[in-house]
């Protein structure tokens, strides 16, 4: 276990508990009424699930930086995320949200169209270049059709319901969102980790890993399913919630050597441990109704990002 890992686990073990006290009432375990209840059906899965989607989303940032060799690749490029949202939103237009297991459904299903268009376009050649113009023209075009149909909702309500849907949230969840997440986003997690020694040798250029014996259209097949899995079931059970892919690789490079396959695990701790505190901040904030976590991550990710670019500008320069 290198220091960054060690260093996040141990942040992370701290955080929640803490974030299970806090929100805009405190919870007193010796005081409060029914705070047995409030934490276990409440504040634990709510806060277990931001870890999820955190360290799938921290993972699949450090695995795409590591594959395009691109400190400002994010997750979003794949398409995935567009795609997922896009499936919710078409649940949400028709109405199938009458049963519980129908948004995050069409999501999955979402996540899966967006990997199979991209696999049919690049999955064949292993390509960086082509691969990156497939997720750009997956994304776009999965955020035409959204917009097409926020535009043509039948009804104020609809198109109410997915625009705070996009907006990503983990209010009134529950153990359900828990369940459904869980396992889908740590295989997504193993696959990606398992693409560690794989990124490492394409640092040194596409034609030297194949020298060395790398099969970059098996890379490339393991990239998509993990992102696939990762980002689709985090988009399924929250919406979007963007810039955590990009943020945190960022912040957990320079505990490592640098090395892709030291960046994965790590990004993934850090990255539940940013969901997680930024989760609780938004519940503590006074405000009238709750800030959607998407838009708070928001805030943050874009000067973050403009931050990132000066610095290259600088640096180039």
């Amino acid at each position: 276990m290198n220091r960054a890992t060690l260093t996040f686990a141990v942040l992370l073990a701290l955080a929640l508990p803490l974030s299970l006290l806090a929100g805009r009432v405190w919870i007193d375990p010796a005081s409060t009424p029914n705070a047995a209840l409030i934490l276990g059906e409440l504040r634990l899965p709510r806060a277990l699930l931001a870890i999820i989607v955190g360290g799938g989303l921290g993972a699949a940032g450090a695995a795409m930086q590591g594959y395009l060799r691109n400190p400002l690749a994010d997750p979003g490029l794949f398409g995935i995320a567009p795609g997922a949202a896009l499936g919710a939103v078409v649940a949400l237009w028709f109405g199938y949200t009458a049963s519980a297991w129908l948004l995050p459904l069409f999501a999955l299903i979402g996540a899966g169209g967006a990997m199979a268009l991209l696999a049919a376009i690049a999955g064949r050649t292993g390509g960086i270049a082509l691969f990156t113009l497939a997720g750009l023209m997956v994304a776009s075009l999965a955020g035409a059709l959204t917009a097409l149909a926020i535009s043509m909702a039948p009804n104020a309500f609809a198109m109410s319901e997915i625009v705070l849907w996009l907006n990503g949230a983990l209010t009134d969840r529950s153990w359900r969102e828990v369940w459904l997440a869980a396992p889908l986003v740590s295989l997504g997690i193993l696959l990606l980790w398992r693409t560690g020694r794989s990124l490492d040798a394409l640092t040194l250029g596409e034609p030297v890993a194949r020298s060395l014996g790398i099969d970059t259209s098996r890379l490339l097949w393991l990239l998509i399913l993990g992102i696939g899995l990762t980002v689709g079931a985090s988009v399924a059970v929250a919406g979007i919630i963007g810039f955590v892919g990009l943020i945190v690789p960022h912040l957990v490079r320079p505990l490592t050597d640098r090395r892709p396959s030291q960046l994965i695990v790590p990004s993934a701790l850090a990255g539940a441990l940013l969901v997680l505190v930024a989760d609780s901040v938004v519940r503590i904030l006074p405000l009238v109704t709750e800030l959607r976590l998407g838009i708070a991550l928001s805030l943050l990710g874009a000067p973050f990002f403009l931050w990132l670019l000066l610095r290259m500008r600088k640096g180039l320069a």
